[in-house]
């Protein structure tokens, strides 16, 4: 199936606006502390497969809906999606020779970075420190990596976004 340009944006927006759904699904208490950064995930992908269409102001944009759906400090998240879409632009060429096991491990450290990044933000303005299960999403996030690539790849194949 080939889509026009237009439409091919329709299917990364949809991608995004299904990964900002599944970060504010409810999740009973136990699960809360196990939710994968879902639109980090899904940007990281997208800079990966087609930096020349989604970049840094993506993951601003992204970053800043996160903040407004969540309540967090506007910015908080803006920043980080920001500095994540810039660094896998400028290494997506090296990422994407890696097997998709050495691609989570980068992954992971994407991802523990931009909680970094929020934790530096977190303690800017003088909120509490999170409990130590702040840190469990990442590894989440590293987990899932293999089929969250699977499927995107294949979704875009299909549409043929380019």
């Amino acid at each position: 199936m080939t889509l026009s340009p237009r439409q091919g944006t329709i299917v990364i927006v949809g991608s995004f606006f299904v990964a900002l759904l599944l970060a504010i699904l409810p999740l009973p208490d136990w699960a809360q502390m196990l939710r994968p950064q879902w639109y980090t995930l899904v940007l990281i992908y997208w800079v990966l497969a087609l930096p020349h269409r989604v970049g840094v102001a993506v993951g601003w944009v992204t970053g800043i809906t996160v903040d407004v759906l969540t309540g967090t400090l506007l910015g908080q998240h803006a920043l980080s999606l920001a500095l994540i879409a810039y660094i896998v632009f400028e290494m997506h060429l090296r990422i994407r020779l890696f097997p998709l096991w050495q691609q989570s491990l980068t992954i992971l450290v994407l991802l523990l970075l931009e909680k970094l990044i929020s934790l530096w933000v977190i303690g800017a303005v003088a909120q509490p420190t999170p409990p130590l299960t702040y840190w469990a999403p990442p590894l989440v996030g590293m987990l899932l990596w293999p089929w969250i690539y699977i499927i995107l790849r294949d979704l875009r194949r299909k549409f043929q976004v380019s």
